[in-house]
């Protein structure tokens, strides 16, 4: 394995590994890329508080997100195609995440099934749901999960409509991968990759083919798919699926105060403060940014995680210490994925672990649970002066 420092040597490698289709697919976001940006640039505005002649042993990362204990707040966040960056990838990254002790969330739109996983993983993961116009297929999907023993629903909220990505349509982005001149040429130059997906049979989007009504092959799925996402959601809609489904919930895609108050009102057990990482609506604000007015919104009184722009230990604890009780990362292990498989995923979370850890210390602290804002130093006009 060559000598990986951060999440950004896991990128370079990912970047030569991967077909130019599915890198862009994750390293993309709608529209000016505006808000995918400053995911991640607005994390570096916030500065450390460093604290020195302070017992820095048996430090402990350890904590609970929707009481599940975890070795660090750090979730696998549900992306879609995972299957794609690498063969058999949801699985690889769920094994990986498992024996991290993190959660690992699949995505409706994976490429392995709900059962693939259950079947090669012995810890209940998270399933995530979006809302769509199949009733059936919706109501099938839930017991699905619940057969699977899913031990979380993780609803996303922020697609009714997609969010144009301009690179998904100059490939033409599709699962298995369109065979043109130019997706063929390109393919060619990632032998590893081929390779994979010559040796497995899970090229299409497991949870969808075969179990949605009229979809049984990959050329039925594209007219499925540019019609299965409900306009018509409103928060009526996700009461009705909370309780469909009877066990924890989380909402994933609240970026707004207001909104959190209603999410606090249907009952959802936390939720995460998300952009879609930047997928979106472009010209919304970073996750980071709007993460505390919508803790001043809620304080205490539901659990609070953030998503979109982590790309680091440093970022997880600068999450952490604004008040998120977890926080989840999608690019950062589809790098490891794409670059090494499972042990690229499991490189990943070592190198947000390490970087938390030691940056914890740095700043006085040997136990995360007892970080606060404290630790943190934050322009004061940080959430921004808007009218």
């Amino acid at each position: 394995m060559p000598i990986i420092t951060n999440i950004e040597d896991l990128k370079r490698i990912y970047k030569r590994r991967t077909p130019k289709m599915f890198y862009d697919y994750a390293e993309s976001g709608s529209w000016t890329e505006q808000t995918f940006r400053e995911n991640t640039s607005d994390f570096e505005k916030i500065r450390l508080r460093q604290r020195i002649a302070v017992d820095m042993s048996g430090r402990t990362t350890a904590t609970q997100m929707i009481g599940q204990d975890v070795s660090m707040p750090v979730a696998l966040a549900p992306v879609g195609l995972t299957g794609m960056q690498c063969a058999d990838g949801e699985i690889k990254a769920a094994r990986a995440a498992e024996k991290f002790g993190v959660p690992f969330t699949l995505s409706t739109m994976s490429i392995c099934s709900i059962e693939d996983v259950a079947e090669n993983t012995t810890a209940p993961f998270w399933f995530q749901v979006y809302t769509l116009r199949d009733d059936d297929f919706m109501r099938n999907l839930v017991d699905r999960a619940k057969a699977a023993k899913c031990s979380a629903l993780v609803i996303t909220v922020d697609l009714q409509i997609l969010g144009q990505r301009h690179k998904d349509l100059k490939n033409g982005l599709s699962a298995p991968p369109k065979l043109t001149v130019k997706s063929i040429a390109n393919m060619m130059t990632k032998a590893h990759w081929g390779l994979g997906m010559l040796g497995t049979k899970r090229r299409f989007f497991g949870n969808v083919v075969g179990h949605a009504k009229g979809v049984s092959d990959p050329s039925s799925l594209a007219s499925w798919t540019a019609e299965a996402f409900d306009p018509t959601l409103d928060w009526k809609k996700i009461a009705k699926i909370k309780k469909m489904w009877g066990g924890k919930v989380i909402l994933k895609g609240i970026l707004d105060a207001d909104d959190a108050r209603m999410a606090l009102e249907v009952g959802a057990d936390a939720i995460i403060v998300s952009n879609h990482g930047g997928r979106q609506l472009d010209g919304a604000i970073s996750s980071i940014r709007a993460l505390p007015s919508i803790l001043e919104a809620v304080g205490d009184k539901i659990e609070v995680h953030l998503d979109s722009g982590i790309r680091s230990g440093q970022d997880v604890l600068k999450a952490c210490a604004l008040g998120a009780k977890g926080t989840y990362i999608g690019r950062a292990f589809v790098y490891g994925l794409g670059a090494m498989g499972e042990a690229g995923v499991t490189k990943a979370l070592e190198v947000i672990h390490k970087e938390l850890d030691t940056s914890m210390a740095l700043c006085g602290h040997r136990d995360l649970k007892d970080v606060g804002r404290d630790v943190l130093l934050v322009p004061e006009d940080f959430e921004g002066r808007w009218v």
